[in-house]
């Protein structure tokens, strides 16, 4: 196992080396992987927030709160959350910027929009959240028309990753500003390896027993390992036009946070 694993750290995170996109450990074409992916959520939505909460014992709620933190929401903001189909930002960012305020929340799979607009109706929220299946690569979104721009844990999975950079910094008005939280490369030897073992030996298997999909969530502990490390990706957003890029690690690494404003 442990040798496996550092073959698979010794593999080269670029995506702009090589032709197609990676879809875990596999290498497919770019059509392919979009319609992989979109099956991978079409049968864990239902159980995806419920995985989240038993994978991370909880700390992704607090991930996504230290997001909003970040964020630091205002009366009369107009936020786009991308790969947002369960509400979590959406919700947590109206709490907090109050009346006038709106979100658009973009997903690509329309099981993760249902999902999370059935879940808004549940918990009585019904004004300011427009649900919209898009693709963060094409947004449907006129440019200069959004104060902020988030995505949570949902970057790791478009296929062409700088194609949505672009997108994002399009559509915000100047001044606005882009955060993105994902899983990330950890930083202290021994944590890493107990990350690993853990990730590979037991994530799937929870996978299997509680959304009855181990695949997918091979597919899961597989993308986080095949996504840029902090520096590469923040690279990547300034190739894109943000400016003032800079992350912030959350859990030693496990996450990050990071930001880019387009000015």
């Amino acid at each position: 196992m442990m040798r496996y694993l550092a073959d698979m750290a010794r593999q080269d995170t670029s995506h702009s080396r090589r032709r197609g996109a990676d879809f875990g450990f596999r290498r497919v074409s770019e059509n392919e992987k979009t319609r992989l992916v979109r099956g991978v959520f079409d049968r864990v939505a239902t159980r995806y927030d419920l995985m989240n909460d038993l994978m991370s014992g909880g700390v992704h709620r607090l991930w996504k709160a230290e997001l909003i933190d970040r964020l630091a929401p205002r009366r009369g903001q107009r936020l786009l959350d991308l790969a947002g189909g369960t509400g979590d930002i959406a919700r947590r960012f109206l709490a907090r910027a109050g009346a006038g305020s709106a979100v658009i929340v973009c997903d690509i799979n329309e099981s993760m929009v249902r999902q999370g607009r059935d879940r808004s109706l549940d918990a009585g929220q019904v004004d300011g959240i427009v649900w919209v299946t898009g693709d963060a690569e094409s947004l449907p979104l006129a440019s200069d028309s959004v104060d902020a721009c988030t995505i949570s844990f949902g970057l790791r999975n478009v296929t062409r990753i700088a194609a949505a950079l672009e997108e994002a910094r399009r559509v915000l008005k100047p001044g606005g500003r882009f955060l993105c939280l994902e899983f990330s490369r950890v930083e202290a030897p021994l944590l890493r390896r107990v990350y690993d073992l853990y990730s590979f030996a037991v994530l799937p298997r929870l996978g299997q027993v509680v959304a009855r999909d181990r695949d997918a969530y091979q597919y899961l502990v597989e993308s986080i390992r095949r996504f840029p490390p902090q520096r590469e990706l923040a690279g990547m957003m300034e190739a894109a036009g943000f400016e003032q890029v800079g992350w912030r690690n959350l859990s030693g690494g496990i996450a990050a946070i990071h930001s880019g404003w387009r000015l």
